[in-house]
């Protein structure tokens, strides 16, 4: 068998890989090529183009780069169209591949979709092109697919493959010994992966840490660095703020880090649920462009209560939530001081986000090539 894939950024790697592994030990001989990263290179994929070229985010900032996607996605349906693949699966990068799948899809190539777009939250007119597009979607949330069931799209819930390997227990003790720290109050702080988000976010977060570290003179900071490019850009924001002697700047080790913390303080994206599944209380912040913000607030495309994602997986909102105007650093650093003040509400949280663990870890990676390979049956 052949698959094409076509995955964006590092997160959409990671899954390719997987799914590739997967799938091969249901078809030793199967081949794979497409769009992907260092993950899926690593698993056997053949590299049209690296992953990192779909790495665009926001209504306005990836306008520059549609000339370019447009061309990258012609010459992907050329070629797949000349040697069409058993099955072709678009992974997240839903602006990008949910074009690519309904061109595939109306030269009879089958189309998967990994990762649903966020249309439980806003534009969820993009149901009616989901449907045009893919003949079947992998949810990894479990409230996705009986969306997609009111709307005919086949749709088959996999779990969330980071709750597949997330430890199940995360010993504070032993991760603060592997980072050398000792006791006391110990907070993670997540400015973003992104260049953007460090820009906009990171000088907010020293000043909170500023704030906390007035009231509590042993606290201590540990960031994860996501890229080495960010390291400087943060580490001038913490100078700027007077509290750089109270972090430690790690390359990566993200998990290790939110091990480690009472508390993290993070930026809301795909590292909040990584916190909760590591059973860890948070307290969420986010800013968008000024451009991009302007037309989601203006137009209202966003519909939901809440926009961390722990906070639409349980029953009861967990994770205090500062949003733009509102994610100021006196408002957060109540929030995390309020946290750090009430270890019974810690071990509260730590409980309700246990049973979320158990909810989303189903061995993806399995279930999502279980939905692929039925669906290349010829």
């Amino acid at each position: 068998m052949k698959f094409g894939l076509v995955a964006g950024e590092a997160s959409g790697d990671l899954l390719g890989a997987g799914l590739i592994r997967a799938l091969r030990e249901r078809d030793p001989n199967a081949t794979f090529e497409g769009v992907a990263g260092p993950a899926m290179l690593a698993a056997g994929c053949e590299q049209w183009e690296p992953a990192e070229s779909l790495a665009v985010m926001g209504l306005v900032e990836p306008l520059a780069h549609v000339p370019r996607l447009l061309r990258l996605r012609k010459e992907l349906f050329r070629r797949w169209r000349a040697s069409p693949p058993d099955a072709f699966v678009g992974i997240d990068a839903p602006d990008f591949n949910l074009g690519l799948e309904k061109m595939l899809r109306k030269q009879g190539i089958r189309t998967a979709h990994y990762v649903s777009p966020s249309v439980w939250a806003w534009r969820q007119g993009r149901i009616k092109t989901i449907k045009r597009a893919v003949d079947r979607m992998l949810c990894i949330l479990p409230f996705e697919k009986t969306l997609y069931d009111t709307h005919g799209v086949d749709a088959v819930f996999v779990g969330h493959p980071k709750a597949d390997s997330t430890p199940a227990f995360a010993n504070a003790s032993e991760a603060r010994q592997s980072l050398g720290i000792g006791a006391g109050d110990v907070v993670a702080v997540l400015p973003g992966s992104r260049a953007g988000e460090v820009a906009r976010l990171g000088a907010t977060l020293a000043t909170t840490a500023s704030l906390l570290a007035e009231l509590r003179p042993g606290i201590r900071f540990l960031t994860p660095v996501a890229s080495p490019s960010l390291r400087p850009v943060f580490e001038q924001q913490l100078q700027d703020a007077g509290i750089d002697d109270k972090f430690l700047l790690l390359d990566g080790a993200s998990e290790a880090v939110m091990m480690a913390a009472d508390v993290v303080l993070l930026a809301s994206g795909t590292a909040a649920l990584e916190a909760a599944l590591l059973g860890k209380p948070m307290v969420a912040t986010y800013r968008l462009a000024a451009m991009t913000y302007a037309i989601v607030a203006g137009l209202r495309l966003v519909k939901l209560s809440h926009y961390t994602l722990p906070n639409l997986l349980t029953a009861t909102p967990l994770v205090p939530e500062f949003f733009q105007r509102n994610a100021r650093p006196a408002m957060i650093a109540e929030a995390v001081a309020s946290l750090l003040d009430d270890s019974a509400r810690r071990r509260m949280i730590g409980d309700e986000f246990a049973k979320l663990r158990t909810e989303l870890a189903l061995d993806a990676d399995q279930r999502a090539a279980d939905a692929v390979f039925e669906l290349a049956q010829p």
